[in-house]
Formats: structure tokens, sequence, C-alpha cells
């Protein structure tokens, strides 16, 4: 398992740090670093495929927003390594109707480069059918389904869904357990118009 501080809790977001994060390319350093573990900017770059000053001023603001910090038991000689600060963060809904407009505005790009992020872990899945195995292939699960809920039990749903994954985040392998894997659960819960 890659060097990360212990008992790592979620960041709960506010209109100060959303500014920090709410760009694509920080949110991208911020998912390497947590899965990953510690690395340097031009690591991150090479990674990426970006320049490595770009990922160098983009690791600055996430410092200065508190999301990463220096890792310096990895440097030797002037690397300056970085770790994640947290195993995640928080959204408050609240954070969509601020009074500030900048803040509004943020709130809705961290939360559509979520989704962004979703379907491109969801396509380099797909993409990659040669990768895995049968049983993980048996494993996996795209599915869909539509339900008539009031507001009140699609908040219940969500709430159970999350206890049901946090009780297998508690009962995880063993690092070099065979055929473990880090895996991705996207849930998503939302009302349509049906026409």
């Amino acid at each position: 398992m890659p060097d990360q501080p212990e008992e790592l809790t979620p960041h709960q977001l506010n209109a100060r740090s959303l500014r920090g994060i709410a760009h694509p390319l920080r949110m991208q350093l911020l998912i390497a670093l947590r899965r990953g573990g510690p690395a340097t900017a031009s690591q991150l770059a090479a990674k990426l495929g970006e320049s490595s000053g770009a990922t160098s001023y983009h690791l600055r603001q996430l410092a200065a927003h508190g999301f990463v910090e220096d890792a310096p038991e990895h440097g030797k000689g002037r690397e300056r390594w970085w770790r994640s600060a947290h195993d995640g963060v928080q959204f408050d809904d609240a954070l969509l109707k601020h009074p500030d407009p900048a803040v509004r505005g943020a709130a809705d790009l961290f939360i559509h480069e979520v989704a962004n992020i979703h379907t491109r872990e969801l396509s380099t899945w797909l993409g990659s059918p040669d990768d895995w195995s049968d049983e993980w292939k048996r494993s996996s699960d795209l599915s869909d389904m539509t339900l008539r809920l009031t507001p009140e039990h699609a908040m219940e749903l969500v709430h159970r869904m999350h206890e049901l994954v946090d009780s297998y985040r508690a009962q995880a392998p063993a690092e070099g357990t065979p055929d473990a894997e880090t895996v991705r659960v996207h849930t998503h819960v939302f009302p349509i118009h049906i026409t």
C-alpha cells in the first residue's frame, strides 16, 4: 500500500477550500496522490501528461487550501514530494446556493468534474477488458434502475447504500491478498422527467 498518513478523514468543502480544488487538473492531481501515494510534481506531470510547471503550481494551490501536504520522508535533495492530506472530500449542496456567484460557479464546476471523472473511470474499465480476469469481469456491475421515491426515501436509499459500502471498507482484505484489487463504486441517485 502506498505510504499515506494514518487515519485520514474526509475534508469538508467550504467556500474557500472549494475555490482551491474546483479545477480539473487539481482534482486529477489529488486523485493521483490518493491512489498512487506520495509523488513529485515531475512524476505527476509525466503520469498526467502535463508540464511539471503546471503540476507544481497546482500542487502549491492545493497545499494552500489544505488538500495536500509535504511528504519530506520521501525527499532526496531538492525534490519536493507531496501527499494527500485527506482521504476524500465532502460536498455540501448549500454551496450551490451560496450568495457569492464565484462560489456557486466553483461548486458547479466541481460536481460536473466529479461526473466527468466517473465517466472516464467507467470508460477506462470498459476499454480494457483484456487487463482483467474472467472473475473480475463477472464481479463488475453496470446497472441502472428506475424507482418512484419521495425525497425522504431517496435520502434513505443514499444513506443505506453508503453504509453498505462502508461495511465492505471495514472488512478490506489484507495487503498482498491474492486477487484483491482496488474497486471503484459510483452511486448516482437523482430525479428525472418522464416524457
